[in-house]
């Protein structure tokens, strides 16, 4: 038996319950790329300094970028993607900086939800400046038709792997950037599936990447593996699904996989109300409509059967195995109720199961937003290995189920 798709419904899986950052109604026209991509992926299309209020406090120079990356919706082709890139302040080490990828959470799908463009929110403003003092520079992608044209492919692990590797080639390919190829790939919730993609990916897409390790946290994911579907229907059915985050499924997962469909056809009078939001606002402000609409589950924003328009979900939302060649640091928050914990006790599992090296980490109280930063001091330790070459503690031979989800803890930043 195989897990069901978890990364298909693990929707309320974003950087919830924090204040939105202020933005201007559209994106500018720096991501508006409407020539065919004929470059080869990983090519620096443009840039431009940025300027902004959200930036860490311990940035020194900051880029905005497009590049070309392979459209991970097609059997070939390109696509423009947006993202930034952040250098710690002071003088560069001897051979550069190393590189993270980061791999953001759920913000929405509509353009004017690309981090690059809204800024992220303060808990990982705090997270990406403790990467920054740890002396990394960071390369962040919008991941594929967010800010930039076409359907958002949410939680589809092909375009966001593509995006986040092709982001890395772009920057360490331009020689006015100190950087060395020496690699942490590190996400969040959506970003954390992503972010394991792209640590599956990397040895056949980009092998030239010297990747060391991955740090994710809140990880939404789904594995090929034959063990039983481990969570709740919350988590795993449209039906069952918080409406704003079955509404990202529907608009942009299920869009991206069939465009030749008109989602309006699906929705109920309540539901379109809510597409309309999506293809205009963020996530913060679907919390807001279906609050108003007084909606509670997915099923009320559906008019119709999408059993023929989720048909195929497994192929797009499954790593099509748990092997991965670096070693792997989890954690995760046993208050997790947004992604749930068992699902990510499942992913430990394949991937151990699969010969991967997985050092999972639980918190006792701790939510998915909070465990972004509450586990930096364990993952400062296995950075430090990883990147020395040293090898680090496994966890795979005392995986224990984690339980029932706890209440959060009092008094834990963002831990909401």
């Amino acid at each position: 038996m195989k897990i069901l798709p978890l990364a298909s419904s693990l929707l309320a899986v974003a950087t919830v319950l924090l204040p939105a950052p202020t933005r201007a109604a559209a994106p500018a026209a720096f991501y508006d790329w409407t020539a065919p991509v004929t470059a080869a992926p990983g090519t620096l299309l443009r840039s431009e300094p940025l300027k902004a209020d959200w930036l860490p406090k311990d940035t020194g120079n900051a880029y905005k970028i497009l590049y070309s990356s392979r459209n991970g919706m097609a059997a070939d082709g390109n696509v423009p993607v947006s993202g930034y890139v952040l250098f710690p302040s002071g003088p560069a080490p001897k051979g550069g900086w190393p590189l993270v990828i980061w791999a953001h959470g759920t913000t929405g799908v509509a353009d004017v939800c690309a981090p690059s463009w809204m800024g992220p929110r303060p808990r990982d403003q705090l997270y990406l400046n403790t990467w920054l003092k740890r002396g990394f520079a960071i390369v962040a992608s919008d991941y594929q038709g967010l800010g930039t044209p076409g359907t958002h492919p949410y939680l589809l692990y092909r375009p966001e792997a593509y995006s986040l590797l092709d982001a890395a080639r772009t920057v360490l390919a331009q020689h006015n950037f100190a950087l060395q190829n020496k690699i942490m790939i590190v996400g969040q919730s959506q970003g954390g599936g992503a972010a394991l993609a792209a640590t599956w990916a990397f040895p056949q897409y980009a092998p030239e990447l010297k990747v060391k390790g991955a740090v994710l946290t809140g990880l939404v994911t789904a594995i090929h593996q034959d063990t039983p579907e481990q969570n709740e229907k919350r988590y795993t059915t449209v039906d069952a699904m918080d409406p704003a985050f079955a509404t990202l499924r529907l608009a942009g997962t299920d869009q991206a996989i069939h465009p030749e469909t008109d989602p309006t056809s699906l929705f109920s009078e309540n539901g379109k109300k809510m597409l309309e939001v999506a293809r205009t606002g963020c996530l913060h402000d679907l919390f807001d409509e279906a609050k108003k609409l007084g909606i509670k589950t997915g099923k009320e924003l559906l008019a119709a059967d999408i059993t023929a328009y989720d048909r195929d979900m497994s192929h797009y939302f499954e790593l099509p195995d748990g092997h991965v060649s670096v070693p792997v640091f989890l954690g995760t928050g046993l208050a997790d109720g947004m992604a749930g914990t068992t699902g990510q006790y499942g992913a430990a599992l394949a991937l151990c199961r699969a010969g991967s090296t997985v050092q999972w980490h639980t918190y006792p109280g701790v939510t998915h937003n909070g465990a972004v930063n509450y586990s930096l001091p364990d993952s400062a330790q296995f950075t430090h290995d990883v990147m020395a070459g040293r090898p680090v503690a496994s966890s795979c031979n005392n995986l224990t189920p984690p339980g029932p989800v706890q209440k959060p803890a009092p008094y834990i930043p963002f831990n909401q």
